[in-house]
């Protein structure tokens, strides 16, 4: 009895140490999230603590970002291995001079959209006085406001809807999974004619995804492919298991003194899910669609705000460095 009980000690020993070896080994990689922790990053965060992550031999670190340190600098700067871009972005820095590369993507729809604080068609408030995101370019609501000669004047906020709420702008530009929900959270009736949804309106552009400079992308092949292989799995895993995925991003939530609440927090998650199945397939797939990287280059060139297409290829590392073959 006592060499069968040394035997399974000796097994959990070496089990043991084999895994402690595994984390020792596992390699380090730093991403940083468009924004402080919400469901917005669910399934990375299911990826972090269900060991999908580790599965893969890596030891993923997530950073945020701040006023002082944005995505873009923490990559330019090498402060991250990867960081969170919209496409539009992406298209801008690519166009400017910075070679990214996209790894993973989740968003497949536009959740950007113009609320009136009024109750009418946003359209019909020329020269208003037009909230928008502080650290996002607003790349939709500069080509709307040049495209319909719609003159507004330009208020910025960080994220907090009161602004709006207090009359101090006519309307605000918001994206589906946060400001609107906060919203309807604080009870402000929304009529479908007082808002712009820009994905029905020819204006349907992915938003987030994954990218890493060109040069880290080929020099870390089976890094950023295992990432997104385990990424997809964290998400998937999200989609199947939506209270628990809660109860992970609230961990985040508290060691980050977010300030938000579960009923937000779940409300947040439906609609990131939501946001992406692609409305041709009806399918999660995790991809860029290249008829989107087009749209976003000839609206963004149309507009002054590009002096270059970004092809698809280009945004998936598929071409030749300087751009040949693009």
């Amino acid at each position: 009895m006592e060499n069968i009980v040394n035997g399974c000690n000796r097994g959990r020993l070496v089990i043991f140490l084999l895994f402690s070896s595994f984390l020792l080994h596992a390699e380090k990689f730093v991403f940083t999230t468009a924004w402080t922790p919400q469901a917005e990053f669910a399934g990375y965060y299911v990826a972090k603590e269900k060991g999908f992550y580790r599965d893969v031999g890596l030891d993923v670190v997530f950073r945020s970002p701040s006023l002082t340190g944005s995505v873009y600098h923490r990559l330019e700067t090498d402060g991250c291995d990867a960081g969170m871009f919209s496409l539009m972005a992406a298209i801008d820095i690519v166009a400017h001079g910075t070679s990214l590369v996209n790894i993973f993507q989740t968003s497949m729809n536009s959740s950007y959209l113009i609320v009136s604080r009024w109750g009418k068609n946003p359209l019909a408030q020329r020269g208003g006085r037009l909230a928008v995101y502080m650290s996002e370019p607003n790349y939709l609501a500069f080509i709307l406001d040049r495209k319909r000669r719609m003159n507004f004047e330009w208020v910025f906020f960080t994220g907090n809807i009161n602004v709006f709420l207090s009359g101090g702008v006519d309307a605000m530009a918001v994206v589906s999974y946060s400001e609107f929900l906060l919203l309807r959270q604080a009870g402000f009736e929304m009529k479908e004619g007082s808002l712009f949804r820009f994905k029905d309106h020819g204006y349907n552009i992915q938003e987030n995804g994954v990218y890493v400079k060109r040069d880290y992308f080929e020099s870390h092949p089976e890094q950023v492919r295992r990432f997104a292989a385990a990424s997809r799995r964290g998400w998937e895993w999200a989609a199947l298991h939506p209270e628990e995925t809660l109860d992970i991003v609230m961990g985040y939530v508290r060691r980050e003194n977010v300030q938000t609440n579960r009923v937000i927090q779940r409300l947040m998650l439906e609609e990131i899910l939501r946001l992406q199945i692609d409305s041709d397939s009806g399918r999660r797939e995790f991809r860029v669609r290249p008829d989107m990287v087009r749209r976003a280059c000839l609206l963004m060139r149309d507009f002054g705000m590009i002096d270059r297409e970004v092809s698809y290829q280009e945004l998936m590392g598929r071409t030749k460095r300087l751009g040949v073959d693009n």
